[in-house]
C-alpha cells in the first residue's frame, strides 16, 4: 500500500468528484447534476457531518471541483500553494477522530462546516500525504487519446496509465491490437 487507508479513500473520492466534470472527451457531460447524485457520492465515500441537501450545497460542491482538478495540472512543488490555500480557506484544524467503525484518522474541519468545505479540506490533507511521501508522480491524467479523466495510481509498481472513468485501458488496448493487425504483413 502506498498511502494509509484514509488518505487513499479521500484520494479515490477526489478522483470521482473531479471526474464528474465535463472535462473528459469520453463523457463530455457534467455528471454531478442533482441532489441524488451528490447523495450517492457522499454515501459511497462516507462523508459525515452536517448536510443541508439543498441546491446551495450542490452548487458549492460543484464549485470546488475546478480547484481539485488543478491539483492534477500541477507538479509536486506547484501543488503546495494550492493545498495550502485549500487548508487556509477551510480554516483547517487537524484532529484525530474515530467514527462509524473507523479507527483513528484525521479530520481538519468542523463537522458543522459546509460539505464543500469538508471535502476541500479532506482532499487537501490527502494531498499533503502525497506530497510528503514524494509520490506526486502517481497523480495522473489518463493516457487515452480521447480522455482527460484523472486518477491516482495506487498500483504497487506505479505503472497504471489509464483512468477508470471510461473503460480507457480496454479501449486503448483494442485500438493498439487493431493497429497491429492492420500493420501486419498479409
Amino acid at each position: 500500500m502506498v498511502f494509509i487507508r484514509d488518505t487513499e479513500l479521500v484520494l479515490r473520492a477526489a478522483v470521482e468528484l473531479v471526474n464528474t466534470l465535463p472535462h473528459t472527451e469520453v463523457s463530455g457531460v457534467d455528471t454531478l447534476v442533482d441532489a441524488s447524485t451528490l447523495e450517492a457520492f457522499t454515501e459511497t465515500h462516507g462523508y459525515t457531518g452536517s448536510r443541508t441537501r439543498d441546491a446551495r450545497e450542490l452548487t458549492a460542491v460543484r464549485g470546488i471541483r475546478p480547484r481539485l482538478l488543478a491539483l492534477w495540472s500541477a507538479d509536486r512543488d506547484g501543488a503546495v500553494p494550492l493545498v495550502n490555500a485549500m487548508l487556509a480557506d477551510g480554516r483547517a484544524l487537524p484532529q484525530l477522530v474515530r467514527h462509524d467503525g473507523l479507527d483513528w484518522h484525521i479530520h481538519a474541519s468542523d463537522p458543522a462546516d459546509p460539505l464543500a468545505t469538508r471535502i476541500l479540506v479532506e482532499t487537501a490533507l490527502a494531498f499533503v500525504d502525497v506530497i510528503r511521501a514524494d509520490e506526486y508522480d502517481r497523480v495522473r491524467v489518463c493516457d487515452a487519446d480521447d480522455c482527460n479523466g484523472v486518477y491516482v495510481d495506487f498500483s504497487k509498481n506505479g505503472s497504471k496509465r489509464y483512468c477508470d472513468a471510461g473503460n480507457c485501458g480496454n479501449r486503448m488496448n483494442v485500438n493498439a491490437y487493431r493497429k497491429r493487425r492492420a500493420d501486419a504483413p498479409a
